[in-house]
């Protein structure tokens, strides 16, 4: 039992370490929005939903996976070239997909990427773009979800993942028109009011975003991904308390005050962002990302006893995960 104990402290020490050590890598040349990839580095969901996002997820997409890999796939992104980013598209690119008469799309990337055709049904068009959209292929996704849409304008289903697919391309104005439209023919669709929610919020309009995510949220009340993305706009608008119970319920009392603390470190709130690493730490007392922030943090404010303490933990912690391997 003893010697079990010892190896999970030492796994658990293995882990922190390594997120912790990636947390800066982790952010640079990063696709997405940059406070969304902050806290998706604590292991929480955040952002646009969509199908494939939502398989990965059930395919075992557990916390615990998430940070067992995340400092490996940091490393990547540092080395990895720009050409398996997604290839983005200009507003003049974006107009050919809006009628139907559009009939192919050319992608480099995709050479043997089939014709476009505007026979077929609105549904089966949405089909084909949502398997565009879940392999990748953004440019054929949007052709076809953009014919879907304007054969059935009140297929909600398409506006969505067509939202999905400008926002992928970096066409968030788009994208949240697009949201919009579906949001007009599903007003009671989770999803849909969580992606227009995150669009809004990705434009700066934060006091709307709050009002669509909340929505959302009383629609879905336990969905990680949609608690999430409220707790990033009540940051933004200042309720800080809200936010962390938000991030709480999502994922837990230690993910929630480290999800508000980095949001504060953010906005340069030092002293409030002590506060919530603190409340991390009491969570958690070996939780190494809080006792290093606060090391910091404390050495920066001048409170040098209290940097000291925080490194003596830390340090503590280290020595112990020594000895349990010393003793494998």
């Amino acid at each position: 039992m003893q010697k079990r104990r010892l190896i999970a402290i030492l796994i658990a020490f293995i882990l922190t370490i390594a997120v912790t050590a990636v947390w800066s890598a982790a952010t640079l040349e990063r696709d997405g929005d940059a406070d969304a990839n902050m806290i998706e580095d604590t292991g929480s969901l955040a952002g646009e939903g969509n199908e494939k996002s939502e398989v990965t997820k059930k395919k075992g997409g557990n916390k615990v996976a998430r940070l067992f890999t995340a400092p490996f796939k940091a490393f990547g992104r540092l080395f990895r070239g720009k050409d398996d980013r997604f290839q983005r598209m200009t507003e003049s690119d974006a107009a050919k997909f809006e009628s139907v008469g559009v009939a192919r799309v050319d992608d480099s990337r995709y050479p043997d990427a089939r014709k476009v055709s505007t026979s077929g049904s609105a549904k089966e068009h949405l089909e084909s773009g949502r398997a565009f959209l879940q392999d990748g292929r953004i440019n054929e996704a949007i052709s076809e979800l953009s014919t879907a849409t304007s054969l059935d304008p009140r297929l909600g289903e398409a506006h969505s993942l067509l939202g999905v697919a400008y926002a992928q391309k970096g066409l968030q104005d788009r994208a949240k028109d697009s949201y919009e439209r579906a949001v007009k023919v599903q007003p009671e669709d989770a999803q849909t009011l969580n992606n227009l929610g995150f669009s809004l919020y990705q434009n700066g309009n934060y006091r709307a975003a709050v009002d669509r995510l909340k929505r959302a949220v009383r629609l879905a009340p336990r969905d990680e991904r949609i608690l999430n993305n409220l707790g990033l706009a009540l940051c933004r608008v200042g309720k800080f308390e809200e936010a962390f119970k938000n991030f709480a319920r999502a994922g837990g009392e230690l993910t929630g005050n480290l999800n508000v603390a980095k949001m504060l470190e953010r906005f340069g709130r030092e002293e409030e962002a002590i506060k919530y690493y603190e409340g991390a730490r009491r969570a958690d007392p070996h939780s190494s990302i809080a006792l290093r922030r606060l090391a910091d943090l404390y050495q920066r404010i001048g409170k040098t006893e209290e940097s000291h303490a925080a490194r003596n933990a830390l340090a503590a912690i280290s020595a112990e995960a020594n000895v349990a391997l010393s003793g494998r």
